[in-house]
Parts: C-alpha cells; structure tokens; sequence
C-alpha cells in the first residue's frame, strides 16, 4: 500500500453478500467498519469506512481480458485503489516477484498455468503473506472450502454484482475472509440429492409397504414378486436411509414426507 498526498474523506460502500458487523485494522491505522448485508431479506446497510491517506495495490490474474477489464474499471472506481493486471499464473508470479507484495492478489483457478490449487499455495508465498484469493466461473463449493482451509483470503464467483465485488475486497484487504453464503448453500443444496432421488421406484413401491404395516411376504404379494426379491430391497433402502432395521426405515420415510 501507498500513502496518498491528501486525506481522503470517509467513503460509502453499498452492498455485499456477507453477513458481518466488526473493526478492522489496515496497517496500523484502524478504521470503523460497521454495517450489515443480509441475503435472505435483501436488506441494505451503509458501511462507513474511514481510512486516510492509503492507496490499496491490488493485482488482478486472469487470462480473459474481458474479466480483467470489468473487474479492474470497477476497482478503479474507489479513490483508494489502484490495480496491475496479469494474463496468466506465470506473469502474475513475475509482477508480485517484481512489484510486489500486493495488498492482494486475485487469481483465475482456471487460467493458464494456475495447476488448480498448486497455483493458490504458490501465489501465498510469493505475496510473501498478505491476501490472495480465488475468482472462478466454474469452480464448486468444495474447490472454494478447500481454498479457504489452505488459507485464501476469499473465493469470489464471476458472478458476484460490482458493488459486492468492492465490499468483498475491502474485507480481505482488512484480514478477514470472505465467500458469499448465498453461493455457499445454494451449491450445498444442488449438491446433496434429495431423499426419493435415492431410491428407484421399486425400492419406494416396498418402502411404502413398510409404512403400511405390511410384512415382507405381504409386500411381495402386492408387487407381484418373490418374497425373497422384497427382502433384498429391504435391505438396499435400508443402507441408502441409513437406516437400522425396516421400521427405522419407515420413521424416516415419514420424516421425509415419503410416506
């Protein structure tokens, strides 16, 4: 970071993704961060924050110049940032070596020479310890938990709106990391297959004998099949439901609003 010739006033930042209220302290020099963005009721806050007299170096690594473009005209825009631009993990190397720390680095998982997270480890220690981040249009929710249990400062989707993009970067430059809640759950939710996904139809046809009280041999005579077949579906629900016996597996049947 750079000092600037004059103090700059206290600025607004609007939006974001994260749920928050706390201090952060840039470099000595402590500024009041308060504020709240909550994603399930769409509320918007302003977040004051008054820092004087630092220019924030950021450096964008991204091989889509479109990205790059986009991403630094909207970073361009606060008075106290400044940003270089890389094409691919071996100039972004080349810049932080040479020009850097930066106060963070933002890196494409996807871009030339990145070797997914290999790159991540590598751009830490060359930033020599200050923040480095994940941008990615692809990338999941474990790529993302995974990146921030090395250490990443943050993973931020291509998709995340200008304005959540500023508030994001201010609270990694100030030590804290960030991913947005409402990417983390929604892929969490995409991830995880429902209960009835499960099962095929057959296995449902016997669970639902299950609930109704019948026995194995009941079952088999309601479904036109062997009684023995019916057992080994049984036991199949059983293992997908985790499920302890036949009567466990209808307790969670139910729970699940299967039955």
């Amino acid at each position: 970071m750079r000092k600037t010739k004059d103090a700059e006033k206290p600025k607004n930042v609007d939006g974001g993704a994260d749920n928050w209220h706390h201090e952060i302290s840039l470099s000595g020099i402590k500024p009041k961060v308060t504020g709240y963005s909550g994603i399930t009721d769409r509320t918007r806050r302003n977040v004051q924050v008054e820092c004087v007299g630092i220019i924030m170096r950021i450096l964008i690594a991204d091989d889509h110049d479109l990205v790059r473009d986009v991403i630094s005209l909207v970073l361009e825009q606060e008075d106290d940032i400044t940003t270089a631009v890389a094409s691919d993990f071996q100039d972004a190397a080349k810049k932080i070596c040479d020009d850097g720390p930066f106060d963070l680095v933002l890196l494409d998982f996807t871009m030339p020479g990145m070797n997914r997270l290999d790159g991540l480890a590598r751009a830490m220690e060359l930033n020599q310890g200050k923040p480095v981040a994940l941008i990615s249009g692809t990338a999941d929710r474990d790529i993302a938990e995974r990146a921030l249990a090395m250490g990443a400062a943050g993973f931020l989707p291509k998709t995340l709106p200008g304005q959540s993009l500023v508030h994001a970067v201010r609270i990694m430059m100030a030590g804290e990391q960030f991913a947005p809640i409402k990417f983390m759950i929604e892929r969490m939710e995409e991830e995880e297959p429902s209960l009835a996904s499960k099962l095929s139809e057959r296995e449902r046809q016997v669970l639902e004998g299950i609930g109704q009280g019948l026995s194995n041999k009941e079952i088999a005579r309601e479904l036109e099949l062997k009684e023995v077949t019916v057992k080994l579906h049984v036991k199949t629900l059983c293992q997908k439901l985790d499920a302890r016996n036949r009567t466990h597996a209808a307790m969670i049947g139910r729970d699940a609003g299967l039955l």
